[in-house]
């Protein structure tokens, strides 16, 4: 169970709560209050967008929507006889103001049909929707915002206020680019590439990774993984098609990384986790070196990586 909603999820029968008339909310609805502000068209719009590629998203006057969708079937072989599927989701309201307020109901099952088959229904809707939560805080500014209030409000270090929200949302996937901003462009780079004038190739590069790269390729733009900056090389456009090599001296080439998994389970002090990468025809997930500091050079990764996409530079 995500942290963040801990103690704060309430069963409630009446429409009204806290600012007012929430609509339609008469079933079990999950609420939580942030101390942040987020008013700034321009920051709703960056919560909006920076979360596209990982969930549906909308937005209305002062709300953000985040939908989660996912299909149940009541048998493995959709040939068999009696095979029934329904398409089930829940959505994630995002109020923003003075306060924000993130809030989720959970809908009897009856609104998607009558798929009384369906096991564990409002179980697995409740748990869907702190995984949105946790990757909205975890991702978008609302992250920076949320790290800046623990900051001032209990006087303990940025490291600390990170590490903080990290242990209040565990359900958290990691999403690239889920801060979209204006970046300044450096007079000794050239234009970012537009993803439409991008060859995708049809499927992973072969390894193994070029220990070279950093010669070879250019330095690109840098991804924040919660307030540590890991390096990139060679990665074009913002669609994943071409990701280039990440890590500084954790380094995985993304374009031959296959989501394999076994650097993950192989490394004792957990450098890596998963994120979401969309579009990039080698897989829809990579292992994100998100503790790259944490490395201590046993090579645990770098020797289970089945096309040898790993390679770690032992710093002296």
């Amino acid at each position: 169970m995500s942290l963040l909603l801990k103690d704060r999820v309430w069963s409630m029968e009446a429409a009204t709560a806290k600012r007012g008339v929430y609509p339609l909310h008469g079933f079990k609805l999950g609420l939580y209050r942030l101390p942040i502000k987020l008013e700034e068209p321009a920051e709703l719009k960056s919560v909006h967008d920076g979360l596209k590629k990982a969930f549906e998203m909308d937005m209305y006057a002062d709300r953000i929507y985040a939908t989660y969708r996912w299909k149940e079937q009541n048998m493995a072989d959709p040939d068999a006889k009696g095979y029934e599927e329904v398409n089930l989701s829940v959505t994630v309201e995002i109020v923003t103001g003075e306060v924000v307020d993130i809030i989720y109901q959970i809908f009897p099952i009856e609104k998607f049909g009558d798929p009384n088959w369906v096991k564990d229904y409002r179980k697995k809707a409740d748990h869907f929707a702190k995984l949105v939560i946790d990757t909205i805080l975890r991702n978008t500014i609302l992250a920076d915002k949320m790290i800046s209030h623990f900051v001032k409000s209990e006087k303990i270090s940025e490291v600390a206020a990170i590490q903080k929200l990290e242990e209040m949302t565990p359900l958290a996937k990691i999403v690239l680019g889920a801060k979209p901003k204006p970046v300044e462009a450096k007079d000794d780079e050239e234009g970012e590439e537009d993803d439409d004038s991008i060859e995708i190739p049809d499927g992973a590069k072969p390894g193994p990774i070029d220990v070279n790269y950093k010669s070879k390729m250019k330095l690109s733009a840098a991804y924040d993984a919660m307030g540590y900056s890991i390096k990139t090389w060679g990665r074009k456009g913002t669609s994943n098609g071409i990701m280039g090599v990440w890590g500084e001296f954790v380094s995985v080439d993304y374009d031959i990384c296959i989501a394999d998994g076994g650097c993950l389970e192989a490394c004792p002090v957990g450098v890596y986790e998963w994120f979401d990468t969309p579009g990039n025809p080698g897989s829809g997930q990579k292992p994100l070196m998100s503790k790259e500091l944490d490395c201590i050079f046993c090579l645990a990764c770098e020797g289970v990586c089945p096309p040898q996409a790993i390679k770690i530079f032992e710093q002296k």
